[in-house]
């Protein structure tokens, strides 16, 4: 499965844009992006299993996960014998947000609490990533807001074969430190991948790559 991916991403990769008008202005970072991933341990693992890492993955051999265990209709649960990791969304209330439009007629949306976000950036968002836990057998980490509050239509789950699936996975390092939870929206127009990284029991960073569907 990966390796169609790979394929179809690769073609699709280079393109590294959604489907906005040159028009309009793209405040989004690019600061936590796969290619300034500083920490070479992390930088391996991810480049394992996420598109803004295809150029490394050749040769690297696929790491444990930890496998779905609950879906929700807002929530995906992963869980084994000693951790268990829970995503959730909520519907997103504009009426207790600050909107920022590029344009008078607010119908290009660049900032949500003046901050530029991901997924369908420019549009109203439907529903956004409201909490991602990790719950040890004593220890709980709750990923910072800063982290989610700029994630945007997240699809956590779909339907197919009337089974639900997801694209999500949760990773385990092979040295036993690292965490890594994966998130990705792969439509066109609002495309973007996001991995939260637990290091040692603690939060340590997010990667975030965007734009590879046009």
């Amino acid at each position: 499965m990966r390796s169609i991916l790979i394929l179809v991403f690769s073609i699709l990769f280079i393109f590294n844009t959604d489907a906005q008008s040159d028009d309009y202005p793209d405040y989004r970072s690019k600061k936590e992006i796969f290619a300034r991933i500083q920490e070479k341990d992390v930088r391996s693992d991810i480049a394992t299993f996420a598109m803004g890492g295809l150029d490394e993955s050749v040769g690297k051999d696929p790491l444990q996960t930890i496998p779905v265990t609950a879906f929700s209709n807002n929530s995906i649960t992963f869980s084994n014998e000693n951790i268990k990791i829970i995503i959730s969304s909520t519907a997103f209330d504009a009426s207790k947000h600050k909107l920022s439009f590029y344009d008078p007629e607010k119908k290009f949306l660049t900032k949500i609490d003046n901050k530029p976000f991901f997924g369908d950036y420019g549009k109203l968002p439907k529903n956004m990533v409201e909490n991602v836990t990790v719950i040890f057998s004593r220890d709980t980490i709750i990923v910072p807001k800063e982290a989610l509050s700029d994630l945007a239509n997240p699809q956590l789950s779909f339907s197919e074969g009337g089974k639900n699936k997801t694209q999500s996975k949760v990773y385990l390092s092979n040295n036993g430190r690292n965490i890594y939870i994966y998130m990705i929206k792969p439509e066109a127009g609002g495309s973007y991948e996001v991995t939260w990284v637990i290091q040692d029991k603690k939060y340590l960073r997010r990667v975030v790559d965007f734009g590879f569907l046009r």
